[in-house]
């Protein structure tokens, strides 16, 4: 009579348990995000700004399942990633679940201040789950990005569903290239002449830089004062050469433009 091997049921055990594993893993390669926002998402002529499909969005359901993704990840899993993915996370997050709840509403709203009321901003309002607990867009932004990460970059990656905020990308940020995506939403944004640029011997720049200015004198990401971002980013902001030598001198006097919070809808 062949001795049973007391290893192998150990052994089957965990092979089973690493498929089970590997099955239930986290995707930090956001295919499902990716899929939605290549499909949905549409860049404009000027390739700096783009807009959602969101009747589409609304028709499919998609997002919500993208969310669920989301809102499955466990504090203590979450806790096991590097700062990269972590980061890549919540960017994502936060995009994915501001564009589920415009869809709460959508078509009956023009801007995402709509979903507001006289007591409370929709970036408070507790609509979805993560890391194990009720969540607001408000503490992905404050309580997490800006807190314990400290990119002021992060400012042009996450987006509040309107005209006047950064384009929401067509690509999900990825840890592995994190560092290239954030530099490239700053030198798009920093593209866009609607939302920067010079203009009658001055820079005329978005409030985000206004809002956000602490974030940006910090000393992270190279910038000690926030006329130094648009030092970094003058050849952007404008294709004639003096111009550019000026800004990169930081001798313009520097003007906020008022926010558009207009839906970002591709079909207005």
């Amino acid at each position: 009579m062949m001795k049973k091997n007391p290893w192998s049921w150990l052994t089957l055990l965990a092979i089973t348990l690493g498929h089970t594993a590997t099955a239930n893993a986290f995707d930090h390669t956001y295919a499902a995000w990716n899929a939605v926002t290549k499909q949905h998402v549409h860049w404009l002529q000027d390739k700096v700004q783009s807009r959602i499909d969101y009747a589409r969005l609304k028709q499919e359901g998609t997002v919500s399942q993208v969310t669920k993704d989301f809102s499955a990840v466990t504090q203590t899993e979450f806790d096991t990633w590097s700062k990269q993915q972590q980061m890549a996370f919540l960017i994502n997050a936060y995009n994915a679940f501001t564009v589920e709840l415009i869809l709460t509403t959508y078509p009956d709203l023009h801007s995402i201040k709509d979903l507001g009321s006289l007591f409370e901003s929709p970036w408070k309002h507790e609509f979805f789950t993560l890391l194990g607990a009720q969540r607001n867009l408000d503490w992905i932004e404050h309580d997490l990005l800006r807190a314990h990460y400290q990119d002021p970059r992060v400012h042009t990656a996450i987006v509040c569903a309107s005209i006047g905020c950064p384009a929401l990308n067509t690509d999900a940020y990825t840890a592995n290239k994190l560092d290239q995506q954030l530099d490239d939403g700053m030198q798009r944004f920093l593209s866009d002449r609607t939302r920067n640029r010079y203009r009658e011997g001055k820079l005329e720049v978005s409030s985000i830089f206004k809002w956000f200015k602490e974030d940006f004198e910090k000393g992270n990401a190279g910038f000690a004062h926030i006329e130094d971002v648009f030092a970094r980013y003058a050849d952007r902001m404008t294709d004639d050469p003096q111009v550019q030598a000026k800004i990169r001198a930081k001798s313009l006097r520097i003007t906020f433009l008022d926010y558009d919070w207009s839906l970002n809808d591709v079909s207005r």
